[in-house]
């Protein structure tokens, strides 16, 4: 490959990630606007209560990795969550210094019931692109998948 051949690719990738970026920026803004005007639970711990649904009971500590905040901003979302009966905190079985935070009923109900709201929004778009639109997104969800994968 020459230099110039080089920096079309550079420049494509470029302007793809720049595109992409936007849509995608865009996307996840009016998926957030889809919300149920009644749920009192903020995106953020939304994102707590999806993490614990995904990958079960986690320390404080734990959420705040994932979560990639702050743990007395941890304590604080997982505080409220609790207050709200969507979460519990237990002693960890072999440690006591630290808890352990479990997802309860109704904190499913919630998390459940936010994402049917916005599958549907986001179902009734999908219905008005053409098959081969649709089709494009299907082969692209895997790929969009893997770039979201942490490094």
């Amino acid at each position: 490959m020459t230099w110039g051949e080089q920096m079309s690719t550079h420049d494509d990738s470029t302007a793809l990630a720049a595109d992409l970026r936007w849509a995608v920026m865009w996307l996840r803004r009016r998926l957030a606007r889809e919300r149920h005007p009644d749920n009192q639970v903020s995106i953020p711990a939304m994102s707590v209560l999806a993490a614990l649904n995904r990958r079960g009971d986690l320390t404080l500590g734990e959420l705040a990795a994932w979560e990639r905040v702050q743990p007395p901003s941890m304590t604080r979302t997982v505080k409220c969550l609790e207050q709200d009966g969507h979460v519990v905190r237990s002693p960890h079985p072999t440690d006591g210094r630290v808890a352990v935070v479990s997802l309860t009923d109704s904190g499913r109900a919630v998390l459940a019931a936010d994402r049917d709201r916005r599958d549907a929004w986001l179902a009734h778009r999908l219905a008005d692109l053409t098959p081969d639109e649709r089709d494009a997104l299907r082969r692209a969800t895997p790929i969009l998948q893997r770039l979201a994968q942490e490094d």
